[in-house]
């Protein structure tokens, strides 16, 4: 019989187990972190009525588990592993265990409310998967060309070149593959192009802000900013009035919208206007140039979500 009194969930996921304690019930449990331990688990929860299921990301393990939830339709919350940490500290909560997180992250879900979001589609979470790889093979090239500077070694420098084409072929195929994958996929080829219809927003940020970001087009303005990371957060006091700074949010988003903010800024024409405009008034270029790669990510926004592609302002 399904109890009526709302319950949250929290779960603990560890490489074997998963530690699960609802809120306010108080009812503990442990599973099997495997598809067997998944089914008992579902069929546990169905005898309470919830509100959410709240965990925390922990890369391969909670993944299968997440997709199980999820085709179970039950509600997910996914938080960040810090505002858990946080939280427990607000409670004077030192201790840690796999039995005591699960508890912190029901009583977190019950009484802070996070959101429940979909999880991604299959075809998100393969692209994220090579997208993660991409970004390695990028800070491998990184090393390699900077250790290519100091190397004394004839043999370690031809080496270090014939790894850098490796690196050079493996991008190549990775690219392609991800952007053969977004133009297959007939959801998301037409939101491709119309982030690549955004001067200065080619290919590899299309796909970046696809995966990364598939939220775009459901958001508000401040909303897609706040999450990307580029909302100025106040810091004010009093009659202080404190410097503004961005923080938080999603950084392969930032990272991704870099060099493309610095492209618009010499030829979006519209962008450019705006990126003269703030170093006119006194702002520095990384400022400037940070206030761009926010109106890109709220220009992308608005396009998706009108599904139209980029047109130049008429004069």
């Amino acid at each position: 019989m399904q109890q009526l009194i709302p319950q949250t969930a929290g779960i603990d996921i560890a490489k074997d187990q998963l530690d699960v304690c609802l809120y306010p019930d108080g009812a503990t449990r442990r599973f099997t972190n495997d598809p067997q331990g998944h089914r008992a688990l579902i069929a546990w929860l169905a005898k309470y009525s919830l509100q959410r299921v709240v965990f925390e990301p922990t890369g391969a393990y909670h993944r299968t588990l997440e997709r199980s939830l999820a085709r179970a339709g039950l509600p997910l919350a996914k938080i960040n592993p810090r505002h858990a940490r946080r939280f427990a500290e607000a409670l004077g909560q030192l201790a840690k265990t796999d039995q005591l997180d699960a508890a912190l992250l029901a009583r977190f879900g019950a009484l802070l409310e996070p959101p429940t979001r979909p999880v991604l589609s299959p075809m998100l979470d393969a692209m994220k998967e090579l997208l993660v790889a991409r970004q390695a093979l990028i800070k491998d090239r990184t090393a390699a060309l900077n250790r290519q500077k100091i190397v004394r070694s004839p043999l370690w420098r031809r080496h270090l070149a014939q790894r850098l084409r490796q690196i050079a072929h493996q991008l190549a195929a990775l690219e392609a593959h991800l952007l053969s994958l977004s133009q297959d996929d007939a959801a998301l080829a037409p939101r491709l192009a119309i982030l690549m219809s955004i001067p200065g927003i080619a290919q590899a940020t299309a796909v970046s802000l696809l995966v990364d970001m598939p939220e775009l087009g459901s958001l508000d303005q401040s909303q897609v900013a706040s999450l990307a990371g580029l909302a100025p957060v106040a810091r004010d006091s009093g009659a202080s009035r404190g410097r503004r700074t961005i923080r938080g949010g999603r950084a392969p988003v930032r990272q991704a919208l870099y060099m493309p903010a610095l492209v618009a800024a010499r030829f979006n024409p519209d962008l450019k206007a705006k990126y003269q405009a703030l170093l006119a008034a006194g702002k520095p270029a990384k400022v400037a140039l940070t206030a761009i790669m926010r109106k890109l990510i709220i220009l992308a926004n608005a396009l998706l979500r009108d599904q139209r592609h980029w047109s130049p302002k008429p004069a």
